[in-house]
């Protein structure tokens, strides 16, 4: 640990470390001057042992007084978190309000007081050292963020494109960590199992609830694979997670379906989540309307599956509440552009998110948004 003492005059330098080396702070370096502290600041090869713990800095000094001093230190990014203790003989107290608004820690008045000296020194450091500690836990969090983040982007599905469906998605999570999740699943050569839900809330909690789901969806829908039959098994699993001492009991909303493309249907529960819509044969526009309440939210769901019957294709649209919100205060604007874009072809070689929300609207969201966008045929 380094004190750095800054003072224009050697007695003072002289007393000030002598004090200090008394009270066991023995790794003290001087300068006469701030620019003789900048070169030493500049140093680029600082082992752990002078890493810079506090700067005592006299405000009275020529060229570049303490005050100035102080504010180019804190125009620095790896500088400005070092306490820096002005010493003063000034009684202004507006200078002092200015030394503290620069960004100093404390002041100590002349003729130093060395009782009040090493009391604000430990002050300042143990603020400091909480400080650092608190970094040092964000940056673990950071961390542990962006690998949860990789970790969930891995669950997520890639688009999919085969002769006889095509799925493409757009998944932006207003946090690092997201509470819509989505995943589909081929049973065999002419069914396939898809779902979009929406965790109540976003971010961590709702990120960590997803993948918990996620982590038992795969095989439910490959082995259940009937939709009442997997939202059903999906209700008894968020009932686990339900703890009496805690007022926060979390549900989703979701659609789940199955498409055949040989029996050219469409099996279908919707728990509570907003419709989704469907063109059928290019003609006739559908809306999947809710069946059930959303998963979770009471022991017991009763569930109702509706089929669509189509003969040559089928076009879906799937998404989240965050779409729609994303548009406030114009949301049925939102809806209604979303059942006209539905009755067009789409070519499904770009992100939906593009064909819905402008490009400004794509960051900084409140909520997460996710919108699939599926043609089988």
């Amino acid at each position: 640990m380094t004190i750095l003492l800054v003072d224009d005059n050697q007695v003072n330098l002289f007393v000030i470390e002598k004090i200090l080396n008394n009270a066991g702070y023995s790794n003290c370096v001087s300068f006469k001057s701030a620019l003789e502290l900048f070169d030493y600041l500049q140093l680029e090869s600082l082992t752990p042992n002078e890493q810079v713990e506090l700067i005592l800095l006299d405000i009275m000094m020529p060229e570049i007084d303490g005050i100035e001093a102080c504010r180019r230190i804190q125009q620095v990014e790896k500088l400005r978190d070092i306490p820096i203790i002005f010493i003063t003989a000034l009684e202004d107290t507006n200078k002092l309000a200015e030394a503290l608004d620069v960004g100093g820690t404390d002041y100590v008045t002349k003729p130093i007081n060395k009782t009040e000296l090493i009391a604000r020194i430990r002050v300042a450091l143990r603020l400091k050292y909480e400080k650092d500690w608190h970094k040092q836990q964000e940056l673990k969090l950071r961390n542990e963020l962006d690998l949860a983040t990789q970790v969930q982007k891995s669950l997520l599905n890639p688009p999919l494109k085969e002769s006889n469906i095509q799925i493409q998605v757009s998944h932006v999570p207003s946090f690092k960590l997201g509470g819509d999740m989505y995943h589909w699943q081929k049973i065999d050569e002419h069914r396939y199992a898809i779902i979009l839900l929406d965790m109540m809330g976003h971010g961590l909690s709702a990120s960590l609830v997803c993948m918990f789901i996620s982590s038992v969806l795969r095989d439910m829908m490959s082995r259940l694979v009937d939709p009442e039959v997997v939202i059903k098994d999906l209700n008894r699993y968020m009932a686990h997670l339900h703890n009496p001492n805690n007022c926060i009991n979390y549900y989703f909303t979701a659609i789940y379906l199955v498409i055949d493309t040989e029996n050219k249907t469409v099996e279908y529960v919707n728990a509570g989540h907003p419709p989704g819509f469907v063109r059928v044969d290019g003609e006739t526009l559908i809306s999947i309307d809710r069946g059930s309440c959303p998963v979770g939210l009471f022991d017991k769901l009763e569930v109702q599956k509706s089929v669509i019957q189509y003969k040559n294709d089928i076009q879906i649209l799937l998404y989240t509440d965050g779409v729609v919100d994303a548009n406030i205060p114009q949301e049925e604007i939102m809806i209604n552009k979303m059942q006209s874009l539905t009755m067009q072809k789409w070519e499904m070689d770009e992100s939906p998110i593009h064909l819905f929300l402008p490009e400004e609207k794509h960051v900084n969201q409140p909520d997460d948004m996710c919108i699939l966008m599926i043609q089988a045929k």
